[in-house]
């Protein structure tokens, strides 16, 4: 039995508050347990260089950490003057699991900015900022719509996100932060409301696994994606 008595097939309970920065396109706060996430959605009539007079659009996002979000004070990373590897890495996630659910020539030459800013973590704070940005961008793209600037929504798929692992030989889904540090198989799925799937990261910490582990944590991700998706269309109507 893991903390607060929860089963290891159980995730933990998802609140969205959507519209939570008025000066945003399109907004909300995802908290998922104790982790806490604002997501932003920021509308740009400026795309990267190389897709000038392409007739297509993009979809970025910015990941950050307050320095109070975890129990001892990180640093700005602006303090240091350059981003860690880990917040790049999740940044591209966020960018490329949005991009997989877009149809980016219905934005043509606009960018969409998704900044994902976590205020308190406590474990899955990148599957969080995937499920949330996906909202907020749905909000912005509505906004779009109800303005003229577009005609039809972009969007192709819901998408969201959740993180599973291995710890002390046990399969669990959705781990918080005491569960994760001390994984020995650490796992994230991005999918889409068919579950298909966008993306898996799959890591062995100090040992390997097996392909049948990879099987047992997909087949929990399966069992909860819905609950997942619900929350999501919750926040949305």
């Amino acid at each position: 039995m893991r903390v607060n008595k929860r089963e290891s097939t159980a995730i933990r309970p998802i609140k969205i508050t959507p519209g939570v920065i008025e000066n945003a396109d399109g907004s909300c706060m995802i908290e998922v347990g104790k982790t806490r996430v604002i997501c932003t959605a920021s509308i740009d009539n400026r795309v990267p260089f190389w897709l000038k007079n392409s007739g297509k659009g993009w979809i970025t996002a910015e990941y950050g950490m307050l320095p109070r979000s975890t129990n001892q004070r990180m640093p700005r990373e602006s303090k240091s003057g350059k981003q860690t590897g880990r917040t790049q890495e999740i940044q591209r996630l966020i960018g490329r699991s949005l991009r997989a659910c877009m149809d980016l020539e219905r934005i043509p030459e606009k960018q969409i900015i998704i900044d994902c800013d976590v205020i308190e973590a406590d474990g899955g704070t990148r599957t969080a900022s995937v499920t949330g940005a996906w909202l907020s961008l749905k909000f912005c793209v509505e906004k779009m719509m109800r303005q003229g600037v577009i005609n039809n929504s972009p969007i192709k798929k819901q998408i969201a996100a959740i993180s599973c692992g291995i710890l002390n030989g046990e399969v669990l889904i959705d781990l918080d932060y005491e569960e994760d540090s001390a994984a020995e198989v650490d796992a994230n799925f991005v999918f889409t409301s068919d579950f298909e799937l966008i993306e898996v990261q799959s890591t062995g910490e100090e040992q390997t696994f097996k392909v049948e582990d990879l099987n047992k944590m997909l087949d929990l991700v399966r069992i909860n994606f819905q609950k997942i998706l619900e929350a999501q269309k919750k926040a949305i109507s």
